[in-house]
């Protein structure tokens, strides 16, 4: 070809945020779900095929996209930093994503928290309910779930026939997961209504009947699953290792975090914050209570003796007014923020999940606001400690303020940068930046509420320590406190995290089944956090005195989605 057609051909193609954002539209097509939560009306009634087709014709289009990609990115204009940042990111997201992919990770795709199952749970959580058109999607959505579940068993028996198996303790997790759903058990007993019965039952009186029965539809696939993996899958992967070694664990923790790791100087990384947090803990801790063994010990009186918030109702709205109140505060002073970024809504979590808390971005409109949503686990006392420094991470000005602003600009950049492009790591370091800012600030009034932040922090570093730790079954240091020159194994991570959190047993169990499923996704949030911290440190010596936190913040929030190394370099730049 000559090089004449090259350029012509070079200047014709799509530039990278073009290509990013046509990956998005076509993306939403097979997976009906990514719609649902932009905000995409057609995709409300559908779902996935989580078949191993089903995952190949994704596989094919990042594969199709890829190529796409380094066209537009030889076109006059295609590196101007916009779009190379898109560029980027894109590049990195489809190949991590293509890498899980070719490994059969999907075939094998079990946790408490994170597989298909578990999507399709909580996408009726955010789905529109307000007319009758908006409860016939999900009539028909509840209707899809037979099929859909159906192509999840078909992977995870292929999974099975090639030797791919998912842990035992993630299958025992989820099959007492899907009890609950079906109001078979719960903390108060079971409740004979299904959780996707007690969803429909809120819908129109004219379609009370079609509901039910698309809700006894759902119920009958979810049973059918669980029985399936309770007789045949469970036996299949009896004996199977909990972890996954070295190999599988970097390639996961490339996937959440955007770049390859150095998991060794990560792990001493972990080390060195629990022991700087230890040191603050304990002086928090005297304040609290005189005398106190350990930190924990301190937690645990106020739990009984602290500030608290009691009942479900009451702790939703204390959410949503810490909330309003941070927005307030913070609104023209430490951020600019534009008036749909402003509306964020507290809720309560469904039933039957994980314990922790979580946010939900919203759609492109902004007509599905953001919101954060509040696990229970059948408690109706909330010790305020463990909710302040969790709500600034969850809601303002930490998830909210970053998802809703990536979603504020998306016509700037690209949907896919905003959106379905994010890095873990990226988004928990800065929520948990965040909770840092906010104690800088002078948020944390009381020695409480700060001993409370300082455990919100702790078990971020313990989570870099255990993760990397059991998953690589490295040695314990010679200076730790806990089995010094021991290998980590899933029961000293467990009983290491119980030690060292001030959170109840349930919680430290539910959070270590976590990690077990999710490799590489928890130490996301303090490597994320070191990054922020890192390029907001690089931006105020390279501005000196002229440096203006706002104005950084409120740029650092606008960049979109982007892996740990790049993030750390932009955010140097600003």
């Amino acid at each position: 070809m000559s090089e004449a057609l090259n350029s012509a051909g070079a200047a014709s193609a799509p530039l990278p945020r073009q290509v990013a954002d046509a990956y998005v539209d076509a993306l939403v097509d097979l997976d009906p779900l990514t719609g649902t939560f932009l905000g995409v009306p057609e995709s409300h009634g559908k779902l996935p095929d989580f078949s191993p087709a089903g995952q190949e014709a994704q596989a094919v289009l990042n594969r199709t996209t890829l190529a796409e990609l380094a066209a537009a990115e030889a076109r006059p204009g295609g590196s101007a930093d916009a779009e190379r940042r898109c560029a980027k990111l894109l590049r990195e997201r489809l190949e991590a994503d293509l890498a899980v992919h070719e490994a059969g990770e999907g075939l094998r795709a079990v946790s408490n928290l994170s597989s298909p199952v578990h999507s399709v749970r909580e996408i009726f959580t955010v789905m529109p309910t307000g007319t009758d058109e908006d409860w016939a999607a999900v009539a028909s959505r509840m209707r899809a779930m037979p099929v859909a579940l159906d192509g999840y068993r078909a992977s995870l028996e292929e999974g099975l026939a090639r030797g791919l198996y998912a842990g035992p303790r993630q299958v025992s997790t989820v099959l007492g997961q899907f009890a609950e759903w079906l109001g078979e058990t719960g903390r108060d007993g079971g409740t004979g209504r299904s959780w996707f019965a007690e969803f429909a039952a809120g819908g129109p009186e004219k379609l009370r009947t079609e509901l039910a029965e698309a809700a006894g539809e759902a119920d009958r696939a979810i049973a059918a699953l669980r029985d399936w993996m309770r007789d045949v899958y469970r036996p299949g992967v009896a004996g199977a290792p909990e972890t996954v070694g070295r190999e599988r664990y970097a390639l996961w923790a490339r996937y959440w975090n955007g770049t390859d790791l150095d998991l060794e100087e990560a792990y001493d990384y972990g080390w060195s914050e629990f022991h700087r947090l230890l040191e603050q803990m304990r002086t928090e801790a005297e304040k609290v209570l005189p005398g106190a063994s350990t930190p924990w010990d301190a937690l645990r009186h106020l739990d009984t003796h602290g500030e608290a918030v009691e009942g479900v109702d009451a702790v939703r709205e204390w959410l949503q007014g810490l909330m309003d109140e941070a927005i307030a505060e913070l609104d023209g002073t430490h951020f600019e923020l534009a008036e749909p970024v402003r509306r964020v809504e507290a809720q309560i979590a469904p039933p039957g999940g994980a314990a922790a808390p979580y946010y939900t971005q919203p759609s492109l409109d902004f007509s599905r606001p953001g919101r954060t949503w509040l696990p229970t686990m059948g408690e109706t006392r909330f010790p305020v400690y463990d909710l302040v420094s969790t709500w600034y991470h969850e809601g303002v000005p930490g998830h909210h303020l970053q998802l809703a602003q990536w979603t504020y600009v998306a016509d700037r950049l690209s949907k896919y940068q905003t959106t379905v492009g994010m890095v873990s790591a990226n988004a928990e370091g800065w929520a948990l930046y965040a909770e840092r800012l906010m104690d800088e600030l002078g948020f944390l009034t009381t020695a409480e509420r700060r001993l409370g932040y300082l455990d919100a922090q702790m078990m971020r570093a313990v989570r870099v320590i255990v993760d990397i730790g059991m998953h690589l079954e490295l040695e314990i240091p010679a200076d730790s406190p806990f089995h010094p020159g021991e290998r980590w194994t899933p029961e000293l991570a467990q009983e290491f995290f119980g030690l060292h959190s001030g959170r109840p047993a349930d919680f430290v169990e539910s959070e270590l089944v976590r990690y077990l499923g999710m490799p590489g996704q928890a130490i996301g949030y303090k490597l994320g956090e070191r990054c922020w911290l890192r390029g907001r440190e690089a931006a105020r010596r390279a501005h000196g005195d002229a440096f203006d936190p706002k104005a950084w913040h409120m740029a650092a929030l606008s960049l979109g989605s982007l892996g740990l190394d790049d993030l750390e370099a932009e955010l140097s730049a600003l």
